[in-house]
C-alpha cells in the first residue's frame, strides 16, 4: 500500500510543511472583477489584504475543479500509489467534499479516500499533517481515517472578526439572522461547530474586545484542561501579527504544559472573514498518535469532544 496525502490551500501550509510532510495543495479559485486568481499562487497573503482594503469591489470564492483534482490523481496512478486520502474545506462552507465524494465513487484506477474534517485553516493543516506523518510511517489508509476521526474529536474553534459583513455577504455564518441586529458596540465570539455540520456561527457576544478575548481563553481552558492527551494550538491572523503575537505570548504563559504555534489566514478564507480576523485552532497533540520510535500506534483510544458547541 502506497498513500499520497492531497488538501487544499485553505489549510495555508507552509512551503516547508509541504515539503516535509510530502503533502500536495490544490489552489482553490478567487474570482475578483471577473479574473481568476489561485489563493497564494496569482494572489500572495499581504497583497490580497492591501488589495481588499482599498478596491471597491468584493470578490468570491470558487472551489477546486474536478480537472484540477485529477491532475494529481493522474500523476499518483504513474507513480503507483493505491491510496489517495483528500482533506478539503469544511463541508459546512463548501461543496468540495460532496463534489470529492462523487468522484471518489467515478475513480477506478487508486482507492479516494475523502475525509471532511468539518474545518479549515490551521485546523485542516493538522488533519493533513497527521494523515501525511501516518502514510510516511506506513499505516494503512484504514488506520490513517480512524485515526483523522480521533482527531477531529479533539478539535475546537475560537475567532474574533471585525465585523460580520464579510461572512453575512457570503453566507457563511449560519446565525446570521438572528445576530446580526444586536451587534452595536458588540463582540462576537464565532465557533466552528467540528463535531456536527462544520458551520460558522456566532456562539457569544461581549461588550468590549478584552471581555471576548477573556471569554475565549475561558473556552480553551474549560475544553482543554484534565484530558487524557497532551494537546496542541495555532494561533492564526488576517493580516495583525501584532495582535497574533500577542495571543500567542499570553498563551503560552497561561498555558505552558501545551504546545503553541502560529499560521495565517490565507485569501480564500479572507474573503469570508474580513482583515484582523484572530483565531485559535485546538486539538490532540499530533505527536501523541505515534510511539517513542515514530511509529503509529496500532490503538489510539478515542478522545472526548473537543469542541462544545
Amino acid at each position: 500500500m502506497k498513500v499520497a496525502v492531497l488538501t487544499d490551500s485553505s489549510a495555508y501550509l507552509s512551503k516547508e510543511q509541504q515539503e516535509k510532510y510530502h503533502i500536495d495543495v490544490v489552489p482553490i479559485p478567487l474570482i475578483w472583477d471577473g479574473k481568476t486568481y489561485y489563493d497564494l499562487v496569482d494572489i500572495g497573503y499581504e497583497e490580497f489584504y492591501e488589495k481588499i482594503s482599498s478596491s471597491e469591489s468584493l470578490p468570491t470564492t470558487s472551489q477546486p475543479s474536478l480537472g484540477q483534482i485529477t491532475e494529481f490523481v493522474d500523476r499518483y496512478v504513474a507513480e503507483g500509489y493505491t491510496d489517495v486520502i483528500v482533506l478539503p474545506l469544511s463541508s459546512g462552507i463548501s461543496s468540495s467534499y460532496a463534489n470529492l465524494v462523487n468522484y471518489a465513487g467515478e475513480e477506478d484506477r487508486i482507492r479516494i479516500h475523502p475525509f471532511d474534517c468539518r474545518v479549515t485553516c490551521a485546523g485542516l493543516a493538522d488533519c493533513a499533517i497527521l494523515a501525511a506523518r501516518l502514510a510516511s510511517a506506513g499505516a494503512s489508509a484504514d488506520l490513517i481515517m480512524k485515526d483523522l476521526e480521533d482527531l477531529r474529536r479533539t478539535i475546537g474553534v475560537r475567532f474574533l472578526v471585525d465585523n460580520l459583513a464579510h461572512l453575512k455577504r457570503t453566507g457563511r455564518l449560519s446565525n446570521a439572522a438572528s445576530f446580526i441586529g444586536t451587534l452595536l458596540h458588540i463582540t462576537p465570539i464565532l465557533a466552528m461547530d467540528v463535531q456536527k455540520t462544520g458551520h460558522i456561527s456566532a456562539i457569544a457576544k461581549e461588550r468590549q474586545y478584552k471581555r471576548a478575548y477573556k471569554h475565549i481563553q475561558n473556552d480553551f481552558r474549560e475544553l482543554t484542561e484534565n484530558k487524557d492527551y497532551p494537546v496542541q494550538a495555532t494561533i492564526f491572523d488576517a493580516a495583525n501579527p501584532e495582535r497574533k503575537a500577542e495571543w500567542l505570548s499570553d498563551y503560552q504563559a497561561a498555558f505552558p504544559q501545551d504546545k503553541f504555534t502560529s499560521s495565517i489566514i490565507g485569501p480564500v478564507v479572507g474573503v469570508h472573514c474580513g482583515k484582523n480576523t484572530i483565531a485559535i485552532i485546538w486539538c490532540r497533540d499530533l505527536d501523541s498518535y505515534f510511539d517513542e520510535n515514530g511509529q503509529p500506534l496500532a490503538d489510539v483510544a478515542s478522545a472526548e469532544v473537543g469542541e462544545k458547541f
